[in-house]
């Protein structure tokens, strides 16, 4: 398993590189084509990643239950950041995936609710939840990269 949240930390990294030089109009930039927004796509990240390992796992949340509303999977983009906002956005994007790595090894994760994606593939267990929540960040990456460059 560690192998994969190096690949979740190392796909954090990348988004947040992704970011640099971009104002906060830009990141919030709709272009023509597309369904969000770079600060939906990265709070989503954030939220879904928390879902996919802590609320089916019955543990709370690690993110603002607001955030969860806002980002989750079936939403658009509503939420307009301030500088402040977005900094805590990337401040979770960056550390929980640490927390997540933390959590798993000290062994807090002893149920698990089965999910069936939209991808049709189930998880059962938070390894493979953890598994198909790098892919989910991996396409949300090439969305973001996508946007960046129609910016």
């Amino acid at each position: 398993m560690k192998i994969q949240f190096e690949v979740l930390k190392k796909s954090r990294e990348l988004v947040l590189k992704e970011l640099d030089n971009l104002t906060l109009e830009q990141i919030h930039t709709i272009p023509k084509g597309f369904k969000n927004s770079i600060a939906w796509n990265v709070a989503h990240l954030v939220v879904t990643q928390q879902l996919l390992h802590y609320k089916l796992a019955n543990l709370n949340c690690l993110c603002p239950d607001e955030l969860i509303a806002e980002h989750k999977k079936g939403t658009l983009p509503t939420k307009v950041f301030t500088e402040e906002e977005f900094d805590e956005v990337k401040d979770l994007l960056i550390g929980l995936p640490d927390t997540l790595e933390e959590d798993f090894n000290a062994g807090i994760f002893e149920s698990y609710s089965n999910y069936p994606t939209s991808t049709g593939i189930v998880l059962d267990s938070m390894e493979t939840a953890i598994t198909f929540n790098n892919f989910h960040e991996g396409i949300h990456y090439g969305i973001i990269r996508a946007i960046k460059k129609v910016l």
